[in-house]
């Protein structure tokens, strides 16, 4: 405090004098006539310049040694780097300043400009913690893939910039597609930080990718542990790995064990329509059809789909249409006003080949729900009805345009699924799938096409005497639980 007030002190008076000999020096022409005590001197224009020149620097060098002599007091008193810093004063302001200005250009996104700022940084602070990271991410701004590396396998040495290291590394790996080291790099940096949730997902979604889903149940109950994941999302990813692990379980013949996993899943998400669906099959093979009926009922009174129908009548799969739409009726009362409950009921009346029923079900869901499954219903109600082929038709010329329905598609990147996976087919994210209507496009339409022989009996060029009037369950085969359904109306 002292020091500092003496400096300001001092320039002041520096400053004072300098005013003072300039207006010496306009008054009394150009000589500079200096008088102290019993000496007199006298100097020209240069001479008084160059004497002020020669002040300053002894003043400046008066500042120094004033330093340096606080710098040596502190060291005598213990501080063993202060006359270090001293020393080094200088050199760390402008290595401060150069990464001041290598973040800067870093947010401006000027890559090359920092990879340069933070080279020289990293020469006047010599300090690596700061610098690696900041000349690692200006190498992958600038495209220097190789010099980011090096970088960030330099953070690997020193404990506290160590995760730092591994978490640039792995989205190296993850950029390049190399999955197989980003796993194992995920797993390390997993370790040295458990709580951070980037890191933790990136886990989650390798492990999933690469099957392994005991490990990642593993880490998502760290996740949970942690509270970087909700209770009730950790439920559900937990069904679903689960699933997973059933679905799997059962391509490698490990029934017993799958049928265990399926079960848990649905206890886990009782909303989870692939989970109910196995489940329920897993209780039909344990021999509790009950309890297969149970878990579709919870899950269909929550969000009706036809994978669930497909399951219930699985249940039962040798029953006649009448029979079925007996058994039915619980399932469907669990929501009976959803359009997939009237729907499948429509679809189990075609089926029953009571035609006025159908219509009665499907109700005004031609005109406020537009897709190829109920324009196909409707067509296959006129059929059943007797109405000509223009009719029919007609309502088969509308399937083809209108949307085809919801369908499991990837809400990442909008890729559509003919059954429900865990994994997205085309971009490997984990838990994006999601029933939803994605529209009309040329796939949907050329589905939509290939129903027209199913209920007008031959396409345009075929021959014309084929038998029109097909069997009216083929209708029904559009959704999920047409097949099941058929079964029964033969």
């Amino acid at each position: 405090m002292l020091l500092s007030l003496f400096k300001i002190l001092l320039f002041v008076l520096i400053v004072s004098g300098l005013i003072y000999g300039t207006e010496i020096l306009l008054t009394n022409g150009s000589d500079l006539r200096l008088a102290i005590a019993s000496y007199e001197v006298t100097l020209g224009p240069v001479q008084a310049v160059i004497a002020a020149a020669l002040l300053l620097a002894v003043v400046w060098l008066i500042l120094k040694l004033l330093g340096l002599s606080l710098a040596v007091l502190k060291f005598l008193a213990g501080d063993e780097t202060a006359i270090t810093r001293f020393f080094n004063r200088n050199r760390e302001r402008r290595g401060y300043k150069a990464l001041s200005d290598a973040i800067t250009a870093l947010a401006a996104g000027e890559g090359d400009a920092a990879l340069v700022k933070a080279g020289k940084a990293e020469r006047l602070l010599r300090r690596p913690d700061l610098t690696n990271l900041v000349r690692a991410q200006a190498a992958e701004m600038s495209g220097d893939h190789g010099s980011a590396t090096e970088a960030y396998k330099r953070l690997l040495s020193n404990d506290d910039t160590r995760f730092v290291g591994v978490r640039g590394l792995l989205k190296q790996k993850l950029a390049e597609g190399d999955t197989e080291t980003a796993l194992k790099l995920a797993e390390k940096a997993f370790v040295l930080k458990p709580r951070n949730a980037e890191v933790s997902d990136a886990l989650l979604e390798l492990q999933a990718q690469s099957e392994n889903w005991s490990g990642a149940r593993r880490t998502l109950g760290a996740k949970l542990k942690y509270g970087t994941l909700p209770r009730d999302l950790h439920k559900r990813r937990d069904a679903i790995l689960a699933l997973a692990d059933a679905k799997a379980r059962i391509a490698k013949g490990d029934t017993e064990t799958a049928h265990d996993e399926a079960i848990e899943a649905a206890r886990l998400a009782p909303a989870l329509v692939p989970a109910a669906a196995m489940a329920a099959r897993s209780y039909v093979a344990l021999g509790k059809p009950r309890n297969a009926a149970k878990v579709l009922k919870t899950a269909w009174a929550r969000e009706p789909h036809p994978d669930l129908a497909a399951a219930f009548a699985a249940i039962v799969p040798d029953e006649t249409p009448e029979e079925r739409i007996k058994r039915f009726a619980p399932l469907i009362a669990q929501n009976a006003g959803h359009p997939e409950s009237r729907q499948l009921q429509a679809e189990l009346e075609i089926a029953a080949e009571n035609f006025p029923a159908a219509r009665k079900a499907l109700g005004d869901l031609a005109e406020k729900l537009q897709t190829a499954r109920t324009m196909t219903l409707m067509a296959a109600i006129e059929r059943g009805e007797g109405s000509d082929d223009s009719t029919v038709k007609a309502w088969l010329a509308k399937a083809v345009t209108v949307s085809r329905g919801p369908q499991w598609t990837c809400d990442k990147c909008g890729h559509v699924h003919a059954e429900w996976e865990a994994i997205c087919d085309r971009c490997g994210a984990f838990d994006t799938l999601s029933w939803t209507d994605k529209g009309t496009d040329t796939a949907m339409q050329a589905g939509s096409m290939s129903m027209l022989p199913l209920i007008v009996g031959s396409l345009p060029g075929a021959d014309a005497t084929a038998d029109n009037r097909q069997d009216d369950g083929d209708v029904i085969d559009h959704d999920g639980a047409g097949e099941d359904l058929k079964q029964g109306a033969n």
